[in-house]
């Protein structure tokens, strides 16, 4: 089986987030790390090849000259080897060429039978990337699966406004997994020295045959972004004797009961 992990880069979770006047998210303002989220599912397709030695697992990322960074860390957790899309006219793409982007990188990649990702990355948040290259690739799409499991096929739960629901799919798949997936390993001495001689390609949109330029890949544009507001100070509530008579007018007052 070979699964295919994508791994995002993303400013480091707990620095504050800032964005440049053209409505982009500063990367240079924070440290650039493996998104936690990728991390874990980079941990799902690992624990997958701890069950199964024939499992091949392969990273794949889009970014600047900085991802080749998070690659070798994911190379050093334990995967076999890592694709880098590299290509400046790249920068600032909207979920739309992203996705496009990624699919064709898939594509590129031999005998794929399963890709595995984050439900949404902390810097954007839009969590549809899985589904849309799915789209792209004619593959079924499981979103938001705790529990996965990996075999002939794919399934687990995926929660419902009601509860949740068994889903599965035949493969070739794409899963998202969620944070209720396991927390990943760490590098060891030996996952970091062979991480060096592990292959990483590099590859351009013209290697892909993907030209930004297309009519249908028109990338979205930010006209106008605000920062967001101090935080205003909270209302105390001092209790003697109506303090829950106003705690339930406030609630009322804001339409939460």
């Amino acid at each position: 089986m070979k699964i295919v992990v994508l791994i995002k880069q993303v400013p480091d979770t707990y620095g504050e987030r800032r964005l440049t006047p053209q409505g982009l998210v500063d990367r240079d303002a924070s440290d650039a790390i493996i998104d936690e989220i990728s991390e874990r599912a980079l941990e799902v397709a690992l624990q997958q090849k701890d069950a199964d030695k024939g499992t091949e697992v392969v990273v794949l990322s889009m970014g600047p000259d900085a991802v080749t960074a998070s690659l070798r860390k994911a190379l050093s957790m334990g995967a076999d080897s890592a694709v880098h899309v590299l290509d400046d006219s790249l920068s600032g793409s909207d979920t739309g060429l992203t996705a496009a982007t990624l699919a064709a990188a898939v594509r590129s990649i031999d005998g794929v039978d399963l890709i595995v990702a984050g439900d949404a990355s902390t810097d954007g948040r839009g969590g549809v990337i899985p589904a849309m290259v799915a789209e792209h690739l004619g593959i079924p799409c499981l979103a938001a699966v705790d529990g996965l499991q990996i075999g002939s096929t794919v399934s687990g739960t995926q929660p419902t406004e009601s509860g949740t629901r068994q889903v599965h799919a035949g493969l070739p798949a794409i899963v998202s997994i969620t944070e209720s997936a396991p927390e990943a390993r760490f590098p060891n001495f030996k996952g970091i020295m062979t991480a060096k001689r592990k292959p990483l390609s590099v590859l351009s949109l013209s290697d892909l045959g993907v030209d930004s330029g297309f009519p249908g890949l028109a990338r979205s544009v930010v006209v106008t972004a605000t920062e967001r507001p101090a935080r205003a100070a909270g209302r105390k509530v001092i209790d003697e004797g109506s303090a829950v008579d106003e705690l339930v007018e406030f609630l009322a007052a804001e339409r939460l009961i």
